[in-house]
C-alpha cells in the first residue's frame, strides 16, 4: 500500500525525521519548506497524502488545504501544528482536512494516521467490491458503494470522502445511534479520543451542509443528545 507522501514544514529538522521514518516504513516523500512550494507540490508531484503543517512562511497551511479542496482535489491532508487552540484544529477540519495531530507527537502516532487515512483513499479509489451491497437506500437517499457516489432525490451530492465514508456508516444501520467513538474507530479508523471526538462533529455538520435541505433542521443525519448520531429511516 505504501506511496508518496508530501511533507510541508517549515523547520527542516522536523521535516528530516519525517522524511527519515516515512522512508523506513516504505513511502516515498516530497518536501516543502514554504505554503507556496507545498502548493505547487500538491499539484505537480500528484502525492497520495500530504502532512501539512499550520504555520508557514508565504502560504499557510489553512490556505493550502482550502486552494486543493476547491480544485477538487481529494488528497488525504493531515495537519501538523504546534498550537493547542480547538478552534484552529477545528478550522483545519472545516477547511478540508481529513485529519490533524498536534506537536509534538509520537512517530508511532504520526505513521498510523498516515496508514490509516492512506488505506481509507486507496479503498475508495479501488471500489467496495466483496461488500454486503452495492447500494443502499434509505428514502430519497441512495449511496453507490462502487462507484462511491451519493444522491438525494437523483441529485449527485457533492461529499469528500470522509463525508461518504460517514454517511455510508450511518446508512449501514438506519434508526441506530452510533457514538462518537464509535464512529471515529468506524470511519475514522482509529481508537484516539480527547479533542478527536471534535473531528466527528464537524464532520456531521459539512455533510448536514450537503445533504439536507436545512441543516438547521435535519431530515436525515440526525442528534441524540448524550448518545451520538443516528440516520432517519
Amino acid at each position: 500500500m505504501p506511496g508518496t507522501v508530501l511533507i510541508v514544514d517549515d523547520e527542516r529538522a522536523i521535516v528530516e525525521i519525517l522524511d527519515f521514518n516515512l522512508r523506513k516504513a516504505g513511502y516515498d516523500t516530497l518536501k516543502a519548506y514554504d505554503g507556496a512550494e507545498g502548493l505547487r507540490l500538491a499539484r505537480e508531484g500528484n502525492p497520495d497524502a500530504i502532512l501539512l503543517d499550520v504555520m508557514l512562511p508565504k502560504l499557510d497551511g489553512f490556505s493550502v488545504c482550502r486552494a486543493l479542496r476547491e480544485e477538487g482535489d481529494n488528497v488525504p491532508i493531515i495537519m501538523l501544528t504546534a498550537r493547542e487552540e480547538e478552534r484552529d484544529k477545528v478550522f483545519g477540519l472545516e477547511t478540508g482536512a481529513d485529519d490533524y495531530i498536534t506537536k509534538p507527537f509520537s512517530m508511532r502516532e504520526l505513521l498510523a494516521r498516515v496508514k490509516t487515512n492512506l488505506r481509507r483513499s486507496f479503498q475508495s479509489a479501488g471500489g467496495e467490491s466483496g461488500h454486503r451491497s452495492a447500494q443502499i437506500t434509505v428514502r430519497e437517499l441512495c449511496l453507490d458503494l462502487e462507484r462511491h457516489v451519493a444522491t438525494r432525490a437523483g441529485q449527485e451530492l457533492d461529499l469528500s470522502e470522509r463525508e461518504f465514508e460517514l454517511l455510508k456508516c450511518l446508512a449501514q444501520s438506519p434508526g441506530k445511534v452510533l457514538s462518537r467513538k464509535e464512529l471515529l474507530r468506524q470511519v475514522w479508523q482509529y481508537d484516539y479520543y480527547g479533542d478527536d471526538l471534535r473531528a466527528v462533529d464537524v464532520a456531521v455538520r459539512r455533510l448536514r451542509e450537503k445533504l439536507e435541505r436545512n441543516p438547521a433542521a435535519p431530515e436525515y443525519v440526525m442528534t441524540r443528545r448524550g448518545a451520538g448520531y443516528y440516520l432517519m429511516k
